[in-house]
């Protein structure tokens, strides 16, 4: 069963770019838990608003729960506290895009 995740990241004042360089490293091993990021983008963290919002999507909760158990990522749990202040995950699921009539320019 795929798992699909929103997580919302705010940096720790002044650790935007370590939450970047954090996130770097550790989205890199996702591929070896049949993971991938679907988007990633970033703000400006302002008026509480997130630094990072990523999509990320497993081929099942084995690889999830790897990449979570993954040495490597919880080696670096003291460079994730510095940088991240707060996380939020949700499960998510795709919603189909509906096609829109293109707009004739009248109006009735």
């Amino acid at each position: 069963m795929t798992i699909r995740l929103c997580c919302l990241l705010w940096a720790r004042p002044g650790a935007a770019g370590a939450l970047a360089a954090y996130e770097d490293k550790v989205l890199a091993l996702l591929g070896e838990h049949d993971g991938r990021i679907l988007q990633r983008a970033r703000a400006h963290g302002a008026e509480g608003r997130p630094d990072e919002i990523q999509l990320i999507e497993f081929a099942s909760r084995a690889g999830y729960d790897g990449f979570l158990a993954d040495e490597r990522r919880t080696s670096l749990a003291g460079e994730r506290d510095a940088a991240i202040a707060r996380t939020e995950l949700y499960p998510v699921e795709p919603v189909e895009q509906r096609s829109h009539p293109a707009s004739s320019g009248t109006t009735e």
